[in-house]
Formats: C-alpha cells, sequence, structure tokens
C-alpha cells in the first residue's frame, strides 16, 4: 500500500469552529451539543438553543486534538472545530478512516498551552492510502468494515474465552440449573423467605466452637512472601499484604470476620492480625460455608461496631444467626445446593449482560 500526505483544506472544503454557549444558557433539548474533550466522545449535554446544528456525516476536532466521527446531527462549542464536505460525499465507512487518519496526525500536538483552531488547520497534513496520486477511497471503503467485523469478532473471543475460563475456575460447564436447584430456588424462594419459620436461631460457637482471634504483625515487621495477611478492611478482601513470617496459618474454608463485623469467606489459607476473628468452618461444604458466611454477615455487620466498639472473637461466639434447618439441625445440604444455583445463576446474568453489551456494540460500529 502506498501512502501519501493530503492537508485538511483539500479533504473538506467546509471547515467551522463551533459557537460559544455557557453552560447556565444552556436549555434541555434533544440536540448533541458538543464541546472539547473524550469523555462521551465530547457530548456534554442535549440541547434546544437556536444554535447553527452541524450535519451528520462530520468529524470534529477539539482544541486538543481529539478527533471523533459524527453520524448525527449536532451543535458544537467554540472550541470545536467541525470538518465536512459538500463536495463529496464520503461515506460513513470513509469519514471514519478520514477521522482516524486526523487523528494520528494530531496526537500529542496540542494542549492547553497551544490549543488548535479549525481555521489553523486547512494546511494540516494527513496520511492516506493512495493510488494513481489520489486517495484510495475504494481501498477505504473495503478496509473499515473488515476492520470492524474483526474488531467484533475479537471482543467475541474474548468474552467467550473468559466465559469458558470462568465455568473451568468454578468446576461448572454450563449455568443451567439442575431440577435440585431450581428446587432449592423456589423453596428459598417461596417458602423460607416468606416463612420464618423455616429459619431457626444458631449461636454461632455451638455450630463452630470457639472463633480464634488473629495476632499482631505491624507493617514493618512483615516480611514478603506467598501468604496472604487479613488485616480489617473491604480493599481487595482485607489482604492488605503477603507476608513470609512464622505465623499461624488459618485453613481455607473458613470465614473472618473484621473489626467493623464484615464476614468475609476465604477459600485460602491464610495469616490473620488481632483485629480479625476467625470462625471455622472448615470441615462444611465449600457452599455451605459460603452460605453461612452470608449468615454471619447479615448479623455482624449491622453498624454496631466501629472504631469505637470494635468486634473481637468474643463477640464472634455471642453471635446469633439464622440458618434453614431439617429436622431442628442446620439443613447444610440444602444451604449448598442453593448457593450452587446462585453462583450459576449470576454467572448467566453476567454471560447475558455480555452479550447484550456485544449485540449493542456490533449494532454501533457494523451499522
Amino acid at each position: 500500500m502506498k501512502w501519501g500526505a493530503f492537508s485538511f483544506g483539500r479533504m473538506f472544503n467546509r471547515i467551522a469552529q463551533g459557537h460559544r454557549l455557557k453552560k447556565e444558557d444552556q436549555t434541555s433539548g434533544d440536540l448533541p451539543f458538543v464541546m472539547a474533550g473524550i469523555t462521551n466522545t465530547g457530548v456534554v449535554n442535549y440541547v434546544s438553543n437556536l444554535i447553527e446544528r452541524f450535519p451528520a456525516n462530520s468529524i470534529t476536532v477539539d482544541i486538543f486534538g481529539n478527533t471523533f466521527y459524527r453520524d448525527y446531527a449536532f451543535g458544537a462549542g467554540d472550541d470545536t472545530g467541525v470538518y465536512w464536505s459538500t463536495e463529496k460525499h464520503y461515506s460513513k465507512a470513509v469519514m471514519l478512516f478520514l477521522a482516524a487518519a486526523m487523528r494520528k496526525s494530531l496526537e500529542g500536538q496540542f494542549d492547553y498551552g497551544k490549543k488548535l483552531r479549525s481555521s489553523q488547520s486547512l494546511n494540516l497534513k494527513m496520511m492516506l492510502p493512495v493510488k494513481n496520486g489520489e486517495p484510495d477511497f475504494a481501498f477505504m471503503e473495503k478496509f473499515i468494515p473488515e476492520f470492524m467485523r474483526q474488531l467484533v469478532t475479537g471482543v467475541e473471543h474474548e468474552h467467550v474465552e473468559k466465559v469458558n475460563a470462568y465455568l473451568a475456575v468454578t468446576g461448572l460447564k454450563d449455568c443451567t440449573l439442575t431440577a435440585e436447584e431450581q428446587k432449592a430456588v423456589d423453596d428459598y424462594t417461596h417458602v423460607v423467605r416468606m416463612d420464618r419459620t423455616k429459619l431457626e436461631a444458631f449461636r454461632l460457637e455451638t455450630l463452630f466452637g470457639m472463633a480464634t482471634r488473629g495476632k499482631r504483625l505491624k507493617s514493618a515487621d512483615r516480611i514478603p512472601g506467598s501468604l496472604p495477611f487479613v488485616t480489617a478492611g473491604e480493599k481487595e478482601e482485607g489482604v492488605s499484604a503477603f507476608i513470609g513470617n512464622d505465623v499461624t496459618v488459618f485453613p481455607e474454608n473458613t470465614t473472618t470476620i473484621d473489626m467493623f463485623g464484615s464476614a468475609k469467606y476465604r477459600n485460602y489459607a491464610y495469616g490473620a492480625d488481632d483485629h480479625v476473628a476467625v470462625v471455622h468452618t472448615e470441615n462444611l461444604p465449600k457452599n455451605a460455608a459460603i452460605f453461612v458466611t452470608a449468615a454471619i454477615h447479615k448479623a455482624s455487620y449491622t453498624g454496631k461496631f466501629d472504631y469505637g466498639r470494635n468486634f473481637y472473637a468474643k463477640d464472634a461466639d455471642d453471635l446469633v444467626i439464622s440458618l434453614p434447618v431439617k429436622d431442628g439441625e442446620p439443613n447444610y445440604d440444602f444451604m449448598a445446593l442453593l448457593i450452587a444455583a446462585i453462583q450459576k445463576l449470576v454467572i448467566k446474568d453476567v454471560i447475558l449482560f455480555a452479550e447484550r453489551r456485544i449485540a449493542a456494540y456490533r449494532k454501533a460500529i457494523c451499522s
């Protein structure tokens, strides 16, 4: 492919600057109003003011060189230049190619200290494919749809790979509920949630023995290593460091409650500081332990505990949680089944959400 330099003024016979319209003067309407910036491609408002309406199939370039193709009519502020042609009918594909070429040519050249004005841009040049010394519009027409197709294909492939990887990690083949899982969801929805007598209260110490309190390990004394070290807080699930110190290692499949009462399930071995209480759920099936963690969090994270009054291991021992029962005992099989179903439903919702986004993406860039 041969390339040549072509001025903005040669490619567009209409180059104009937008008009100043203060924010306080903008009246609500349906006309997109474009100003300098990349957020929402520069569309800052929808207005009804009597201002110049620039035509669809135009390109905007703001004072910083940010370049966007517009396939709709719009208004523009005085910090935005508009480029279009009334002499040549450029297709959407060609205009997209030109916008990309302009963006490439302007990259890094303009900022607050050196602003771009459309009146000064006529002799600025972009690089375009050429044939017989002229812009090769036929190539641009073919290139853009193929580029868009490959772009969408890449996004779809990435989505499929992520879904498959997540299913593999979670040990799932698909997101279809089994008959038992569907029944568990129905039972919980229509029986447990609506009839509180199906839940019974249990003291945490009675179920799992006394909770264990972690031990203080100052930041300065922590040796880098591979053991997750849990402290109070929500950031990174409370994991503040990975250490190599000789500390008590708590087993996976247990629940931590920090000094604020926030409970979290841990599917890995870890250390913990003195602001963390460990509830020994390790003998439960994994999904049942997750259910119990949710029940603990509901009972402990109520706003009762803060910097002035910390949650300690003794508070965990006295904590009362509500669980589904069978013959008067916690029904861990039901809990495990319900969490397995919820996991599938959540993954299914994420997949459907991603598929809707991909469909919208395909429609937006391939139409």
